[in-house]
């Protein structure tokens, strides 16, 4: 744990930011430590809210059901000195949902080929999300949210699944379908439903189905994002209006968000954003986190206060991820979830790492040997080690499994050579020496950041 070293980065890189994009500088007051957490009337809740306390997690973005729900839980929470924000899916229907899309099938999102999430799925069957630029869909959005915000003692609304259906899945998802998105596709394309159509024609005086290409049409994509943009502020508007703090928990950066699911949170008037930085769904390996926190702290909206969502493993990698994130410009962390951390010495150490962070937060007599605005996103994935060492254990597994024989000898790889590049994707060819087996290996550069690789092997030479 580096906390003197962090806490100076994060709050100078802020700092930074703010001065060069605005006169506003971000609220850092927020409680440090986060979970999403599911709420259901039957559970225990004071018992789950005394063992966030005794984890050091001092605010929750709770999922309930109702708004008579919160109204429930938040007392308890607050008990221990635990904030709640409404933790809400926005596009993607979410409580009452079969009652909604028959209702409404109308309001459902389509793709490239026609087809809408009324009646046709992506995925898995609970996507079904809304199309943003819809009046309807917009009013029912708004109702919600008012809703919400009438909860006495909410301190705030994040929202989720606020953008359109993953036109590109994080990499470690696609052998869970049998997919490989390599590049757009149009099943995954969503934005086409007919009212978004005609509205762009409206503006640009063509329509984006007759390109040869339509996902290399950068106004097309701008258009789209511009829309969840439009309905996220719109959100942000009721949420101020109450008096709540506005959150949102966004795909990794903007620039990520914004070419794999049409979100470019950047421009959103949010109060504090949770970037789900799942490593573990990208390239596996921790530097995943360091560089999407880089990339943030520049792109995001200078009002916003940056935090950073990572998964939760139940062993030390954990603060090896926090570490990355709070190093690099987050201002704190929200784990998902706090269930997660079964072990009661995992949790014992959770509470000692916050506790340190809030006490150097707390300190102004801090220095830094450096700051976050001289680092920056390593886009070369051959001068990054970890995730390098993750594709060597991958080529020495495939040769295991072919050759046992040649197992002991360990890999002699020759020189990487590119091969294909296109898109966002890099496909280079390795050869190793020992066993005469020659891989694919392949990186996918989404946004500013290495966002996911894969080895695979060609015919043994």
């Amino acid at each position: 744990m580096k906390p003197l070293r962090f806490a100076t980065i994060g709050l100078l890189a802020a700092l930074m930011a703010a001065c060069a994009n605005s006169s506003k500088e971000p609220d850092t007051s927020y409680p440090r430590f986060w979970t999403w957490l599911d709420y259901r009337p039957s559970m225990n809740f004071d018992s789950i809210c005394q063992l966030m306390k005794e984890t050091g997690i001092d605010g929750v973005m709770l999922n309930a059901a109702t708004p008579d729900e919160y109204r429930q839980a938040i007392p308890t929470a607050h008990k221990y000195g635990i904030e709640v924000y409404a933790w809400l899916w926005t596009m993607n229907l979410e409580h009452g949902r079969d009652s909604i899309v028959k209702v409404h099938p109308d309001w459902l999102s389509v793709n490239r080929d026609g087809y809408s999430l009324a009646d046709s799925m992506a995925y898995v069957k609970y996507y079904k999300f809304l199309c943003p630029i819809l009046p309807e869909a917009r009013d029912y959005i708004r109702q919600k949210i008012e809703a919400y915000c009438a909860v006495e003692g909410l301190n705030g609304i994040a929202i989720d699944y606020h953008r359109f259906v993953d036109v590109i899945l994080p990499t470690t998802l696609w052998p869970h379908y049998g997919i490989v998105q390599d590049k757009e596709y149009p099943q995954w394309d969503y934005g086409y439903h007919p009212k978004m159509v005609e509205a762009f024609r409206d503006k640009y005086g063509y329509d984006p189905r007759e390109q040869e290409d339509p996902s290399a049409d950068t106004k097309w994509l701008q258009f789209r994002c511009d829309q969840i943009t439009e309905v996220a502020n719109m959100i942000a508007d009721i949420v101020h209006k109450h008096g709540k703090i506005m959150a949102a928990s966004p795909f990794p950066t903007p620039k990520m968000a914004k070419s794999m699911v049409r979100q470019d949170w950047g421009k959103w008037n949010l109060d504090i954003v949770f970037p789900m930085v799942y490593h573990n769904f990208y390239t596996g390996d921790p530097s995943f986190i360091a560089d999407c926190t880089t990339e943030n702290v520049r792109d995001k909206n200078p009002m916003t206060t940056l935090y950073c969502g990572i998964m939760a493993p139940n062993d030390s990698t954990l603060f090896t991820c926090m570490d990355e994130a709070l190093d690099n410009g987050a201002e704190g962390i929200a784990i998902f979830t706090v269930n997660s951390l079964r072990s009661p010495q995992i949790r014992q150490r959770f509470k000692a790492y916050s506790d340190s962070v809030r006490a150097t937060r707390a300190n102004p007599q801090t220095t830094a040997a450096d700051t976050v605005a001289t680092r920056h996103a390593n886009l070369d994935p051959f001068a990054n080690e970890g995730l390098m060492g993750r594709v060597n254990e991958r080529m020495a597994s495939y040769i295991a499994q072919a050759k046992p024989a040649t197992e002991a000898s360990g890999l002699r790889l020759g020189n990487y050579n590119l091969v294909e590049a296109y898109g966002t994707t890099k496909v280079y060819e390795v050869t190793d020496e020992a066993s005469q087996t020659t891989f694919d290996v392949t990186f996918y550069l989404y946004g500013d950041v290495i966002s996911g690789w894969d080895v695979k092997p060609k015919a043994a030479r």
